[in-house]
């Protein structure tokens, strides 16, 4: 099956909270590439690559993200997949 590639951008209390160490963790475990970083703006930005199941169930779980989280906003944009390989946090 052909790798995806989602662009994943939440707001909230998504900052201070674990969300991308918590990412990184989930992407290892679904075996998804890509890479979380904060921005600016405070919201949190994601790549993902990879089985479109396992992009799916993460992008899912970004929609709530860790327990201290609250998700205001989740907004999700399909890419060509570029070849990521690994997860970072940057």
């Amino acid at each position: 099956m052909a790798a995806v590639r989602r662009r994943v951008v939440v707001t909230g209390r998504v900052q201070g909270v674990f969300f991308r160490d918590s990412t990184r963790r989930e992407a290892r475990r679904r075996r998804v590439s890509g890479w979380v970083t904060n921005r600016a703006d405070g919201s949190v930005e994601a790549v993902f690559e990879g089985e479109p199941d396992a992009v799916d169930g993460l992008v899912a779980w970004t929609r709530r993200g860790p327990v201290r989280a609250r998700v205001d906003t989740h907004a999700v944009t399909e890419e060509e997949p570029t070849g990521e390989t690994g997860f970072a946090v940057v």
